[in-house]
C-alpha cells in the first residue's frame, strides 16, 4: 500500500547505526492526534509534549491577549475556580472571562479573541474560564511540557516544539466539545502537521495526523471554521467576526507555555535545519 504523499517510511541508511554520528543523525518524533481532550485520560503524558487546540475560541484568544500584552493567563476549570483566583488578586491587576456552553458567565468578559481585545489586558493577568479548551489544558498538565496553539500561532509553536523537544512524543489535542469531536481544532491539527512534516520531514505520524493533514491541505481555513457546528453557532450570534479572525494563519509568534498553573509566552526558539 503507497503511503500518502509527504509521508514516506523512514529508511534507515546507516550499516551500522550504533556507530552513527548523532550530528548526522536524523532525530524523529512521533506526532499524534488526539480527536478530543477525553483522550488524555488514556495516556501516560510525562515524558510528552501536548499542543492543546481549541480554536473556537479558547486558544486562539490566551493567544491573542498575550500576543497584545496580557502578563499572563490562568485557565481555570470552571467559573467558581476563577472567582475564587480573582478574590486572591488586588482589583485592577486581572480581568475575569469565561463561559460555559457558549454562554457568557455573569460577571466575567465575554471570552472570545476580539471582544477581549477591547479590554483593558495590557501587562495584566487574564483569569479564564471555557467548558473545553481551559480544562483540556488542565488535563494534559502532566505532561513534561504543555502549549497553547491556535491557527494565529501554528508555525511559531511547530518551530519552537522542534527546536526544543526534537525526539519526544507530540500529543496535539483537539479540545472537542463535551466529549464530541469538533471540525475546527481537527482542521487545525492538520495544519501542525503540515507544519511539522515540513520542518522535519521523517517524522512518525499516526492515522489521525495523517487525516487531519489531508483535510488541511485540501480545504481553506475559513471555510472550514465557518461551516463547523460552533462555527455556525457563533455566526448565528453574531460573532462571524471573531470566526475569521481566529481562522488567520500565523498572524502572531508567541508561544504559551502552562506552566505552574499559567500559561506565558516562552521566547520562540528557531528550529535547527
Amino acid at each position: 500500500m503507497v503511503a500518502p504523499d509527504g509521508f514516506r517510511p523512514r529508511v534507515s541508511r546507516s550499516r551500522n547505526p550504533g556507530c552513527e554520528d548523532r550530528a548526522t543523525r536524523q532525530i524523529v518524533a512521533k506526532i499524534r492526534v488526539l480527536l478530543k481532550k477525553e483522550e488524555l485520560d488514556r495516556e501516560r503524558l510525562a515524558a510528552k509534549t501536548v499542543i492543546v487546540l481549541d480554536v473556537l475560541f479558547a486558544t486562539s484568544t490566551i493567544v491573542a491577549v498575550l500576543e497584545h500584552g496580557a502578563s499572563e493567563v490562568i485557565p481555570t476549570v470552571n467559573g467558581a475556580a476563577a472567582q475564587r483566583i480573582a478574590a486572591t488578586r488586588a482589583a485592577g491587576t486581572y480581568v475575569m472571562a469565561g463561559e460555559l456552553d457558549a454562554e457568557t458567565l455573569p460577571g466575567f468578559a465575554q471570552p472570545t479573541p476580539l471582544a477581549l481585545l477591547r479590554e483593558e489586558i495590557r501587562g495584566r493577568t487574564v483569569i479564564y474560564s471555557t467548558t473545553n479548551g481551559t480544562v483540556a489544558l488542565h488535563k494534559a498538565a502532566a505532561a513534561a511540557h504543555v502549549y497553547a496553539a491556535a491557527l494565529l500561532n501554528a508555525r511559531a509553536v511547530v518551530a519552537h516544539v522542534n527546536a526544543t523537544h526534537p525526539d519526544e512524543t507530540v500529543l496535539i489535542v483537539c479540545s472537542g466539545s463535551a466529549d464530541n469531536f469538533n471540525l475546527e481544532d481537527f482542521y487545525a491539527a492538520g495544519r501542525l502537521v503540515t507544519l511539522f512534516e515540513g520542518h522535519r520531514p521523517g517524522h512518525e505520524f499516526s492515522d489521525a495526523a495523517i487525516a487531519a493533514r489531508l483535510l488541511a491541505a485540501r480545504h481553506d481555513g475559513r471555510d472550514c471554521l465557518r461551516a463547523a457546528r460552533v462555527g455556525r453557532m457563533m455566526q448565528g450570534r453574531g460573532l462571524a467576526d471573531e470566526v475569521d479572525y481566529a481562522a488567520q494563519n500565523d498572524v502572531f509568534d508567541v508561544v504559551p507555555k502552562f506552566e505552574d498553573g499559567r500559561l506565558r509566552p516562552v521566547r520562540p526558539a528557531a528550529s535547527p535545519a
